[in-house]
């Protein structure tokens, strides 16, 4: 298993300023967020097409908290991979990256939304597809 992940340089300001903009707590939540965010998307990302890892560290305790079997599970479950895969770790890497794009261009098309907007969108267009 892995200890750390590290987003991409381009991300390090990123995450910071939509953990700002959001207002939705610490950069972890957004890491978070932007992760579950790309998996939604269903894009599979190719291992190849990792980026640099010279952005935000953050261990595997502060970017899951208590939820890392919940996370992996997503993640593993995505790809067909058992926990242990040694190919997780840059799976997860790589759809925050993803994550944290497609976040901060949303709310680039969207400079008035804020945290609470952002969710509700995201909770009314998920309800709407049920």
């Amino acid at each position: 298993m892995f200890k750390q992940i590290k987003t991409s340089k381009a991300n390090k300001e990123v995450v910071a300023q939509l953990s700002r903009k959001l207002n939705l707590g610490k950069e972890n939540v957004i890491a978070r967020i932007a992760l579950t965010y790309s998996l939604n998307k269903g894009s599979k990302m190719n291992l190849d097409d990792a980026k640099d890892s010279g952005g935000k560290e953050y261990s595997k305790s502060v970017l899951f908290g208590n939820y890392e079997h919940i996370y992996v599970g997503l993640v593993c479950t995505n790809y067909n991979l058992y926990r242990t895969d040694k190919s997780l770790p840059k799976y997860i890497k790589m759809h925050i990256d993803d994550g944290l794009e497609l976040l901060d261009n949303e709310i680039k098309k969207n400079p008035n939304f804020d945290g609470f907007d952002f969710l509700i969108d995201k909770i009314t267009h998920g309800l709407t597809h049920l």
